[in-house]
């Protein structure tokens, strides 16, 4: 039939030896002809929607829809005209070396004059060659950071490199995260491979909040026996600063000084006796003292630009005329007077002089009616201007909001710093006071809503913090800051469930880009629903070492002599329990389709099932307890202990893989006013105290 549609009538007159051949050779080449058309139909129809999903997205490209010449696996060699040095590189790029002019497929090079902002470069993927021109040392880090995402893309789909154009640069000159080691230390190597994750979102910064994890020289009791010594830092700022990341350092001063007050030898320093909670602002020991953390904290930091000296949430006595609000200013100006000394720019959480102000409440409360916010301010920015000469000029005023950055009085008080020729820059969040895992979907929402304002207002950066208050894994905050890269550098590039999409593709492996793979949404209200369950009442987080938490914090047990009524008494908390188990379900199908398939970072995987089965285990043991209650029969709850034990078990052997889970045994707790989880207890038990206290309730009512 074919061989007719090609050659017609007239192939009936040829000899029957010369027309078999023929047809032998023509099907052969019909074929071969078919097969060519197939691959030329499938691969324009997989370039017509091909898209390039980087992480951080892309702005200025112009996409031909056409396939170079290039093969992934072919790209050798780099050649530099100014003899520039390929920088570090991951990934595909690493098998890249130095080559000529004529082997070298990409000619790179720095050139300042290229009309970009710094950290910016071109990327142009021609037929046969790859072009980079970068802005600088860090634009051209960054050009092979995404030329490695391309190649990793074209392998997995099976194609040549696109033909493509492409101008890219930050819109956010500062793209921080907060690292926050206050509770816990991970494993020293984990700190290397983080840089390295940050690095490849095009971050560079860390501000690292210090506390007691620094071994303190000058100052011996504050540093805890588990601390990293100066030098160790000095190594990891090095490694950071190598790949266009400068740690600062954050060394609380004013407030949150516990774990410098908690210590007898500093007890003279506090400003309410028994309180470790603030220093008292008017003694010159207490900047003698903060003065030598600050050294320490600067040394163990060479390249870092700032020094964030903290300055949040302290409630003082008024001492010799001087109100709060000025108390907090005379601080502020002796900490700023000594960064600038030691040529670092202070940073200061600016959220005292407003409260104190009377400002406060407007910014976060994104209800509130403009014209009531308008009329606060016309009473109260007075408050703020009479002190405005005591504003120190050189610092950073750091407007954190977490939950309502969009509120009119938010971006009011940031306009007012701007408006008085003062510094200001925002503070967002991927974790606040969440237990298990951040939620409200990793803060996405508010992480982009004042990543787009900061670069709408024009302002230098933002700070993504990461609060180690309840301590959820940090490989749980990945998706968070992979958003908070997304969005300070690409701005309105893309929507939240594209840009989820993409984190799952980069994150998980090329074939989870899908919506179906979505589980962390879903694994969110478990999470939520876990942290209540077992309370009588609910308290945001789980009991705290400052109450009798089986009196007043566990739920009631069954009484046999009653039967039904603790059923009745805790309906809502069954629901919650029955619900919460359906969307574990939906988890675990999930997360163990993907380790079914080609995918990576297993590790981060595992450390989420280690979230559900925790979930888990607390929603069936309240509908045990539901059954208990119905039946009567203790055999319902005769393994719990057993399967808590096993649960807790595999809980701590994944997360100690990174983390270091128990705190050294001569750690002082201190006081915990803000009822942190993480500091109830020495050991992990802290992670899993409501669950011990009610199997200790258990034994002690059944036994």
């Amino acid at each position: 039939m074919m061989l007719q549609i090609l050659t017609g009538i007239n192939i009936l007159f040829l000899p029957t030896n010369i027309l078999g051949n023929m047809e032998k050779f023509l099907n052969f080449k019909i074929i071969k002809f078919f097969i060519l058309i197939l691959i030329i139909f499938s691969c324009d129809s997989h370039i017509k929607n091909q898209d390039l999903n980087l992480l951080p997205s892309i702005k200025n490209k112009l996409f031909t829809n056409e396939f170079s010449n290039l093969k992934p696996e072919k790209i050798y060699q780099a050649y530099s005209s100014k003899n520039n040095e390929l920088p570090i590189r991951y990934g595909y790029t690493q098998q890249i070396t130095k080559g000529d002019s004529i082997k070298s497929v990409i000619d790179f090079s720095i050139d300042e004059k290229i009309n970009l902002d710094n950290e910016g470069y071109i990327l142009k993927i021609e037929e046969e060659k790859i072009i980079i021109r970068a802005k600088d040392t860090a634009g051209l880090f960054y050009s092979f950071i995404t030329l490695n995402q391309i190649i990793e893309d074209s392998k997995n789909n099976n194609t040549n490199l696109p033909i493509i154009s492409i101008d890219d640069f930050p819109l956010l000159k500062f793209r921080p995260i907060h690292l926050d080691v206050k509770h816990h230390t991970e494993k020293k190597s984990y700190y290397f491979d983080l840089i390295d994750y940050l690095a490849k979102l095009k971050i560079n910064g860390i501000i690292v909040e210090f506390e007691d994890k620094l071994k303190y020289e000058t100052r011996t009791e504050v540093g805890s026996s588990d601390s990293f010594s100066i030098e160790w830092w000095i190594k990891l700022s090095e490694y950071a600063n190598k790949r266009n990341i400068k740690i600062s350092p954050l060394v609380q001063g004013l407030g949150h000084a516990s774990y410098i007050l908690k210590h007898a030898k500093n007890f003279h320093l506090r400003d309410k006796p028994d309180s470790d909670w603030a220093f008292n602002p008017l003694d010159p020991r207490t900047y003698e003292l903060q003065f030598d953390l600050y050294k320490d904290a600067i040394r163990a930091t060479p390249f870092g630009k700032y020094l964030h000296v903290g300055g949040d949430e302290v409630y003082l006595i008024e001492r010799e005329g001087k109100t709060e609000l000025e108390l907090n200013l005379f601080w502020l100006n002796k900490v700023s007077e000594f960064a600038e000394k030691n040529n670092r720019i202070p940073i200061f959480w600016d959220d005292m002089p407003l409260k104190h102000a009377g400002l406060y409440a407007p910014m976060f409360d994104d209800k509130m009616d403009k014209k009531e916010v308008d009329e606060i301010w016309k009473k109260n920015e007075i408050n703020l201007q009479s002190f405005i000469k005591k504003f120190p000029k050189n610092a950073i005023y750091m407007r954190w909001n977490y939950q309502k950055s969009h509120s009119y009085g938010n971006q009011k008080a940031m306009d007012w710093y701007t408006k008085n020729n003062l510094k200001v820059m925002g503070a967002t969040a991927g974790q606040t006071r969440w237990t298990l895992m951040p939620r409200n979907q990793s803060n996405i929402p508010q992480i982009r809503s004042f990543a787009l304002n900061s670069i709408e207002k024009k302002i230098n950066g933002l700070l993504l913090t990461l609060w180690d208050d309840d301590s959820p894994h940090f490989e749980l905050y990945k998706r968070g800051i992979s958003a908070f890269a997304e969005y300070s550098w690409s701005g309105d590039n893309l929507s939240i469930e594209k840009f989820k999409s993409i984190y799952r593709l980069r994150n998980f492996g090329h074939l989870f880009y899908n919506d179906n793979f979505e589980f962390i949404d879903i694994l969110e209200r478990p999470a939520e629903l876990w942290v209540n369950l077992l309370l009588s009442k609910d308290r945001g987080n789980s009991s705290s070492r400052g109450s009798k938490p089986e009196v007043s914090d566990i739920i009631d047990l069954p009484d046999l002599n009653k039967r039904g009524e603790w059923s009745k008494k805790y309906n809502e908390k069954i629901i919650n329990a029955r619900n919460s188990l359906k969307l574990s379900e939906k988890v675990d199908k999930i997360i163990n389709n993907i380790k079914s398939k080609d995918h990576k970072n297993t590790y981060t995987l595992d450390v989420y099932q280690q979230v559900n089965e925790l979930t888990k285990f607390t929603s069936n043991l309240i509908l045990k307890l539901e059954k208990l209650d119905k039946e009567g029969d203790l055999n319902n709850i005769s393994s719990v202990e057993s399967e808590f034990n096993e649960v807790r078990l595999k809980f701590e052997d994944v997360y100690q893989k990174t983390r270091i889970i128990n705190k050294p045994k001569d750690y002082i707790l201190d006081q915990d006013h803000h009822n942190h989880p993480a500091n109830q207890t020495i050991n992990f038990d802290w992670q899993f105290l409501s669950e011990i206290v009610l199997l200790d309730k258990l034994k002690k009512k059944y036994n």
